[in-house]
């Protein structure tokens, strides 16, 4: 574990998806159900075999006496062997089906992009990890249990009946209306849980976006704000947790009681038969046995309903990733190499083998042009005359990077990080951190490259981060490279030195520099200057700044 493919997972529906987790195990959780019936048959069968022994005593038999102390030694031997596997199988199950789920909705997650933060919050995805999966696994481990124990009352039912027909009636009409008195309680755990998940999730949100935006709150003196705002969903979150306790708290107690009531009938009740001589003291005694035994399978089943009841919450989280579906998709054509990239709303054409920069009047209208054109958002984009709409995405991903200061690192080795299709030669690698203004980063570092970067990269700061982005870009050597703002947090010598190398590290490619920085579009081959959504002038940067007014007053703006 975990598997090398997960699967295809049904999201109709949480029963539908719970059905789906278990069938794919099928063959591992029939194994693990057949040892659990046999653990739980291993304990059913000691108190009439109890019995027999106490009859062979008091008939003063003792062969028969040792032949039943043998039967009670080997179903001893018998739970204990079985008792092992089945926990064994039952950790397996647990884990296959958390696995799995992990895998189902990350693999859904980078499906669907940029669409996952536009439909769910951070919290409702986290969520998933942190508690959705145990009860998942829950689900999947009460069903080897409840279902060996349903044979286990099945059994005992059985017996009792064969032996003493008023018995066996009580236990038979007893088990059913047990689980119809505990039916009323399940309803309302549902419901209660459902909202308490939502909470949760809600306010894992609130704790990213604060931990997130920390510094600006402290800037700005909104720290104590904010956290009272977090203190005050935090309360609701309990509040809502003890709801749920409560129902919990008064399903636990059923669990205890009503078995209770049943074992003290079946106990009253076969001591008045002993003492008419309607049964033996072997037979009372198993009865008795049957009745405290009755505790455990009685007990799993109300649990079963419990975890499967928790499942389902878990799993209609899970469906509502599963179910959606990326705003942008793809079609089945192919792309010509090294044709011009066009954005027919703007106007704005990156042609190959060029360094062409673009200037935009506000920042936004940027960052559309690069997601359009990185068909991360719709638009009328073509590639050498193809339309990116008829092309895989998976395709136009292998042609057009883009890459912004939205790019995370991730945990993880550095050298990793940084060549992440893992195909870089050291030399590729040594020469896109220099071209980035890296490389100093790297050799701060005691291990260099084989040092661990901590999660989203937080040892280092922020131009330091910002150039390690942008030599990760480098190192994966896309046909087509949109940077977007590669330089805003990077100081006025580092960015001329980038300024002077990335033209060079691209030479031959095709890459186009979303920037307001005068040193960068110096050094470009063309410069685009985009307003109101359309291309209004292209040019040298020295030229535009002497013909256009709304572009220098751009530039100047943005190098204040």
């Amino acid at each position: 574990m975990p598997v090398a493919d997960p699967g295809t997972p049904d999201a109709r529906g949480p029963f539908r998806y719970l059905w789906w987790t278990a069938r794919v195990q099928g063959r591992m959780m029939l194994i693990g159900i057949g040892l659990a019936i046999v653990w739980w048959l291993g304990q059913a069968f000691v108190p009439a075999a109890l019995g027999k022994a106490i009859d062979a005593l008091a008939a003063d038999d003792t062969g028969r006496l040792a032949e039943w102390a043998g039967v009670v030694l080997g179903l001893g031997v018998i739970q204990a062997a079985a008792g092992v596997l089945r926990h064994r199988y039952a950790v397996f199950t647990w884990l296959s089906a958390a696995y799995r789920t992990v895998q189902v909705t990350t693999r859904q997650a980078t499906r669907l992009g940029a669409t996952l933060p536009k439909r769910l919050s951070t919290g409702e995805v986290v969520s998933v990890g942190n508690s959705d999966i145990a009860h998942i696994g829950n689900s999947m481990d009460i069903l080897l249990r409840g279902t060996g124990a349903f044979v286990a009352i099945v059994t005992v039912t059985v017996i009792l009946l064969s032996t003493s027909l008023p018995l066996g009636l009580i236990v038979l009409i007893g088990v059913p209306v047990m689980a119809a008195a505990v039916a009323p309680l399940l309803r309302p755990l549902h419901k209660r849980q459902h909202a308490q998940r939502d909470l949760q999730g809600d306010l894992a949100t609130r704790a990213s976006d604060i931990v997130a935006g920390l510094r600006v709150l402290r800037g700005i003196g909104g720290e104590a704000v904010f956290a009272a705002r977090y203190r005050e969903e935090s309360q609701r979150v309990r509040q809502a947790g003890v709801r749920v306790a409560s129902v919990e708290s008064a399903l636990e107690g059923a669990q205890i009681l009503l078995p209770g009531l049943l074992i003290a009938g079946v106990t009253w009740l076969g001591a008045h038969f002993a003492m008419e001589g309607q049964i033996t003291p072997g037979q009372l005694v198993a009865f008795y046995g049957y009745a405290m035994f009755l505790i455990g399978p009685l007990r799993t089943l109300t649990e079963a309903a419990d975890r499967l009841t928790k499942g389902h919450v878990a799993a209609r989280r899970i469906c509502r990733i599963l179910v959606l579906e990326p705003e942008i998709s793809g079609g089945t054509g192919t792309a010509p190499r090294n044709g011009v990239l066009l954005d027919g709303r703007s106007g704005v054409a990156v042609r190959p083998g060029r360094l062409t920069a673009l200037v935009t009047a506000t920042p936004e209208e940027a960052a559309e042009i690069a997601d359009r054109l990185g068909r991360y958002a719709p638009g009328e984009v073509t590639l050498g005359g193809v339309a990116l709409e008829t092309l895989p995405v998976a395709e136009v991903r292998r042609h057009i990077l883009v890459a912004d200061n939205a790019a995370m690192l991730f945990t993880g080795r550095l050298r990793d990080e940084l060549d992440v299709r893992g195909h870089a030669a050291d030399d590729d690698v040594a020469a896109a951190l220099h071209a980035a203004c890296a490389d100093d980063v790297v050799e701060a570092l005691p291990d260099g490259l084989e040092a661990r970067v901590a999660e989203s990269g937080r040892e280092f700061s922020g131009g330091q981060r910002q150039r390690l982005r942008l030599a990760r870009a480098l190192i994966a050597d896309p046909e087509i490279l949109v940077l977007v703002e590669p330089t805003s947090a990077v100081d006025a010598h580092t960015e001329a030195r980038i300024a002077d190398r990335l033209g060079k590290a691209r030479a031959g490619r095709t890459t186009l520099v979303c920037t307001t920085s005068p040193l960068v579009l110096d050094r470009a081959d063309l410069v685009l200057y985009v307003e109101d959504g359309k291309v209004r002038a292209e040019g040298s940067h020295r030229e535009l700044l002497r013909a256009e007014p709304g572009y220098a007053s751009t530039v100047i703006r943005g190098e204040g």
